[in-house]
């Protein structure tokens, strides 16, 4: 794995330390902070607290306990993550207190490197998505089943529309996060231009990849890049990939990363562009934020 150059690692932490305070207040224990999250939506993570003066006494188990302690009674999970780099002896810490600990390697895209758009299938369009799109609830939807441990079946052979079973499946949870509110907690963020939303359509207008990312500080991390089940091996995640990356540079975005699960999918990033820099820790099991 390459070191992460400091500057480069300078950003990337103040990017994980600012972008959740669009949406979250931040509580202090001592080395560590804890991002609650100040309306509903997937709860934030806690983690080293890079507001605290150069030579703070190092994490220890104390601390973590409260952490923890106050996630429980917001009745969240017990989130963390962190840089690897930036709290060494923090992953020690967590795994003695019984919590389990996973690697994400990091990818950035040099900024000088030209990432032209990608091809679509015949019919498929692609677009930033407004907070009164349409096509936002499905869109929003769509990573529960692009990322379930169970897939559903492939529905005949790839093609611009979606199976079946995967268009049932997609109008249900659309449905549903339309009547729990997450549709309408999510326009105002998208407004603001605090999330953008990219969603590869077909031609009758359901999304069939989408990918997201948050700015701060001219930094994003591009996330949430999944593909429905029956539209997959069409390239559409690299297309997705590529417009938020063309979407985050023209308003001003300088340094752009993601983190990434399975080599398969770190072979199509690193066809794009992006380059191994660095790791992230995070706990096993715990929500994706966004």
């Amino acid at each position: 794995m390459r070191r992460m150059s400091d500057p480069l690692r300078d950003r990337i932490e103040r990017y994980y330390a600012t972008v959740p305070l669009a949406f979250a207040d931040a509580e202090d224990f001592g080395p560590l902070r804890l991002f609650v999250r100040k309306e509903p939506g997937a709860p934030y993570y806690g983690g080293p607290n890079h507001a605290q003066p150069t030579g703070t006494a190092p994490v220890g188990s104390a601390d973590i306990d409260r952490v923890r302690a106050r996630q429980r009674g917001l009745g969240v999970p017990e989130a963390f993550e962190w840089l690897a780099g930036s709290a060494p002896a923090l992953r020690a810490r967590i795994e003695e207190a019984g919590l389990s600990v996973l690697r994400r390697p990091l990818m950035v895209l040099p900024p000088s490197h030209p990432l032209p758009p990608q091809p679509l299938p015949d019919g498929v369009t692609l677009r930033a998505l407004t907070e009164d799109d349409p096509a936002l609830p499905a869109a929003l939807a769509l990573p529960q089943l692009a990322f379930a441990k169970e897939p559903l079946p492939l529905s005949g052979e790839p093609g611009p529309a979606a199976g079946p079973s995967d268009r049932a499946a997609l109008s249900g949870l659309a449905e549903a996060l339309t009547e729990d509110g997450t549709v309408a907690a999510v326009r105002p963020t998208i407004r603001a231009g605090h999330k953008t939303l990219v969603a590869a359509l077909a031609p009758d207008g359901t999304p069939l990849a989408t990918g997201h990312y948050h700015p701060a500080n001219a930094t994003t991390e591009i996330g949430g890049i999944g593909t429905l089940p029956s539209a997959r091996r069409q390239g559409l995640a690299a297309a997705v990939t590529a417009a938020l990356v063309a979407h985050a540079r023209a308003h001003g975005v300088e340094t752009i990363f993601l983190a990434y699960a399975e080599e398969t999918v770190a072979r199509i990033y690193a066809r794009l562009g992006f380059r191994p820099t660095g790791t992230t820790l995070l706990i096993a099991g715990q929500p994706a934020r966004s």
